[in-house]
């Protein structure tokens, strides 16, 4: 057992660092979602990690097909993977969408202008249009927004919490795998100090 809570602390410090560090193999992750009948997986970026209870956070776009998905079907994956060290992290979730109330406002002070700008666009994400355009203000194509001006995107802002049901941990090795799931009826989500 103290083997599989090194290892559970290890990963969730490690996912802890993957949302400031951008070089961080965790800092992106694969998101799966049910769309009526089919999976969607898509790249998101990792927000925000809390331990007790365990959950992530991605923000989003609150026109985005992902949305309709989890009003759907609040279940989902997330797939997290380390080539380096052959981790593959797979976790099953519960999802919730904070959308105008005070932990979307919270996440959106914290978003910088650079990504603010991605909500100011005119056009839902994955909508079919004649010709190309970058999906936020022409004006702002060389430069990011001004703190005031970026506001605007907030009515499109989301923050997605993740709450982690399940967790299944792989270790790949040439002398052995390491595999094993923990989920929250179990009691093995936190981390040690």
């Amino acid at each position: 057992m103290e083997k599989i809570n090194k290892i559970l602390n290890r990963e969730i410090n490690l996912l802890k660092d993957g949302v400031k560090n951008g070089k961080s193999p965790y800092h992106l992750f694969s998101l799966t979602t049910i769309n009526k009948r089919y999976p969607e997986t898509r790249t998101v970026v990792l927000r925000d990690v809390e331990v007790d209870p365990l959950k992530i956070f991605f923000n989003t776009d609150y026109r985005s097909p992902k949305i309709k998905d989890i009003q759907s079907n609040p279940f989902c994956s997330a797939l997290f993977y380390d080539e380096n060290r052959k981790v593959q992290l797979r976790l099953k979730c519960e999802s919730v969408i904070h959308y105008l109330d005070d932990i979307a406002f919270s996440r959106w002070q914290k978003t910088a202008l650079q990504s603010r700008k991605c909500y100011m666009g005119p056009f839902s994400p994955g909508s079919k249009i004649d010709k190309w355009h970058p999906n936020f203000p022409l004006e702002l194509k060389k430069k990011n927004p001004t703190k005031e001006s970026s506001e605007a995107g907030y009515k499109n802002f989301s923050s997605i919490e993740l709450q982690i049901n399940e967790l299944d941990i792989l270790e790949l090795h040439h002398d052995g795998h390491i595999r094993f799931q923990s989920s929250k009826e179990k009691n093995l989500f936190y981390v040690s100090p």
